[in-house]
C-alpha cells in the first residue's frame, strides 16, 4: 500500500522536469544549426542593406557633376530636344524613360537601353542641360557602386538562385528569431551551470540584442520578402484573388497587357510603383492615329513629351518639387501609351499612375493610393520603411540599427560556437530522445514551414539527410551530434 502511495511522487516529478528539458533541447538544436547555416548569407544582407539604406545621399554627393548644374536655367528646351541629344550621344539606344529635373539648377536624366535587355536590366542614364539641351555626362546604371551592392543584397550576384538563397535565409531569420526568443524565455527560469566570464558577456550580449532589436528585424525580413520570387509571387496571387493590390476593374480599362505593350519599365530607377506593375496598360486609341505629322519623339504623329506631360499635369494630385520626382516613360509601338508616374520620395500615398493617349494627350487612366486594396498600402509602406525613407532620419536610424542588431547576432552567435564547441565536432546540443516531444516542436516548425515555403522546403532536406545520412554514418553522427 505504502509502495502504491508513493511511487507517483518519485517518479512524476522526473517525468515533468524532463518534457521541458528535451523540448528545449529541441528547439535549441533548430536554432544552432539554422543559425550556423544561414549566419553567412544573414551577415552579408545586413551589411548591404546598411550600406543601401545610404543610396541617395551616397548618389547625389557622387554624380553632382552630371545631376547640378552651377547656374539656374532660367528657359528650358523643350523635353524633346533634350531627348534627341541624349539619344545622339548613344545612336540606336531606345528611351526608357525621362525623368524632368525637380529644380532650376538640376539636369534632365534620359534613361536608354544599356547592353542588357528584359525585365530589371538596368539602362544608361544620359544627363541633358535643360537650358542648353547639351550633354553633361553618361552613367551606367548596371555599374554602380549602389547597383552592385543592391545585386549582392538581393540575389547575391547569382541571379534566380541568389534570389532563392536570400530568400530561404529571410525566412530562417524569423524562425530564428522565434526560437531564440523560446529559449530566452525558457532560460530565465531554469538555473544554468556557471559559465566562463568571456562567455557569459557574450551570451548576455546575444539575448539583450534579440530581445532589444528582435521586432524591428522581424519587420526588417517580413517587409522585404514582397521582393523576392516565391513568397513574394504568392502574396501576388493572394492579392489578386482577393482584389487587395489593383484597383478595381470596373473601374479601368483593362484591355492592354504589359508584357505587350512594354509601357511598364521594370527598370528599378525609374518604374511604376510596386502595386502597379502588374496592372494591364490600355492602348492609345485616338482615331486620328498615324495621320498626324511626323513630329513625335518615338512614333511618327505621337505628341512630344512636353505636350503629354503638360495634358496630364491637371490630373496629377499632388509631386511638390523637391519632394517627388515625376518620371515619363515613353509609348513603345503605334498603340503605346505615355506612362506618367509621381514618385514620392517619403510618402508612398502621394504616388499616382497616369496613361496618356500618345496621340491625343487624353487621360485614359489615372490611379493612386485611394484606388489600391489593403495589401497593397501595406506593402507600399512597408517598402518605404524597408528602405529607410518613410519618416526621414529617424526611420533610416531605426532600420540602420537593425542591420547592426543583425550583424551583432551574427557575430555574437558564431563567436559563442567557436568557444564552446568541442574539438572535431560542431558542438550541437544533443538529439533529443524523447520522440513525442520532436515531433510537437517539429509540428509547430512545420506550420512556418507552410506559411514560408522555402524554408519548409529546407526543413525537410534537412530532416531527411538527418535521417538517412547522419544517423547511418557513425563518424557524421560523433561530429554533428
Amino acid at each position: 500500500m505504502t509502495s502504491v502511495e508513493t511511487r507517483p511522487e518519485t517518479t512524476t516529478p522526473p517525468t515533468t522536469a524532463k518534457a521541458p528539458s528535451q523540448r528545449y533541447r529541441t528547439v535549441w538544436r533548430w536554432h544552432f544549426y539554422a543559425g550556423l547555416f544561414v549566419a553567412p548569407v544573414l551577415l552579408v544582407l545586413a551589411v548591404t542593406g546598411g550600406i543601401y539604406l545610404f543610396k541617395e545621399p551616397f548618389e547625389e554627393w557622387r554624380y553632382q557633376d552630371v545631376r547640378t548644374l552651377a547656374e539656374p536655367v532660367t528657359a528650358a528646351r523643350p523635353l524633346s530636344e533634350q531627348i534627341a541629344a541624349a539619344q545622339r550621344a548613344r545612336p540606336g539606344s531606345p528611351v526608357m524613360s525621362v525623368i524632368p529635373p525637380t529644380s532650376a539648377d538640376r539636369t534632365t536624366r534620359v534613361i536608354l537601353q544599356g547592353a542588357e535587355t528584359g525585365p530589371w536590366a538596368q539602362g544608361v542614364s544620359v544627363y541633358v542641360d535643360p537650358g542648353t539641351a547639351t550633354v553633361t555626362g553618361q552613367i551606367d546604371d548596371g555599374a554602380t557602386f549602389m547597383r552592385v551592392v543592391r545585386t549582392i543584397h538581393g540575389e547575391l550576384m547569382s541571379g534566380t538562385v541568389g534570389d532563392r538563397v536570400v530568400e530561404t535565409a529571410a525566412c530562417w531569420a524569423l524562425i530564428l528569431v522565434a526560437t531564440g526568443a523560446y529559449l530566452w524565455w525558457r532560460g530565465r527560469r531554469t538555473r544554468r551551470k556557471p559559465t566562463r566570464p568571456g562567455r557569459g558577456r557574450l551570451r548576455r550580449l546575444h539575448i539583450l540584442t534579440g530581445l532589444g532589436g528582435g521586432a524591428v528585424v522581424v519587420f526588417l525580413v517580413l517587409s522585404g520578402l514582397p521582393w523576392s520570387g516565391v513568397w513574394g509571387d504568392a502574396l501576388q496571387r493572394v492579392q489578386e484573388r482577393t482584389g487587395s493590390t489593383y484597383p478595381s476593374a470596373g473601374d479601368f480599362p483593362h484591355t492592354s497587357d504589359p508584357s505587350l505593350s512594354g509601357d511598364l519599365s521594370s527598370n528599378p530607377d525609374a518604374k511604376v510603383p510596386w502595386a502597379a506593375e502588374r496592372l494591364p496598360v490600355p492602348p492609345s486609341q485616338d482615331g486620328h492615329a498615324g495621320h498626324h505629322a511626323a513630329h513625335g519623339v518615338l512614333q511618327p504623329g505621337a505628341l512630344p513629351i512636353e505636350n503629354a506631360l503638360a495634358a496630364a499635369r491637371p490630373a496629377i494630385r499632388s509631386c511638390p518639387p523637391g519632394e517627388c520626382d515625376l518620371k515619363v516613360l515613353l509609348p513603345e509601338g503605334p498603340q503605346g501609351v505615355y506612362t506618367i508616374v509621381t514618385d514620392p520620395r517619403r510618402d508612398p500615398s502621394a504616388a499616382q499612375t497616369l496613361h496618356v493617349d500618345q496621340y491625343s494627350g487624353r487621360v485614359l487612366v489615372s490611379y493612386g493610393w485611394e484606388e489600391y486594396g489593403v495589401l497593397a498600402k501595406a506593402v507600399e509602406q512597408g517598402v518605404a520603411l524597408h528602405e529607410g525613407r518613410r519618416y526621414g532620419t529617424a526611420n533610416l536610424v531605426v532600420m540602420l540599427g537593425a542591420c547592426l542588431t543583425i550583424v551583432t547576432l551574427v557575430v555574437t552567435g558564431a563567436w559563442m560556437w567557436w568557444k564552446r564547441r568541442p574539438r572535431g565536432r560542431a558542438g550541437a546540443p544533443a538529439r533529443p530522445t524523447d520522440r513525442r516531444t520532436a515531433y510537437g516542436v517539429m509540428a509547430v516548425m512545420g506550420v512556418l514551414g507552410v506559411v514560408f515555403p522555402l524554408a519548409g522546403v529546407t526543413m525537410v532536406v534537412v530532416l531527411l539527410v538527418d535521417w538517412l545520412v547522419v544517423r547511418r554514418v557513425p563518424r557524421l553522427a560523433r561530429v554533428l551530434g
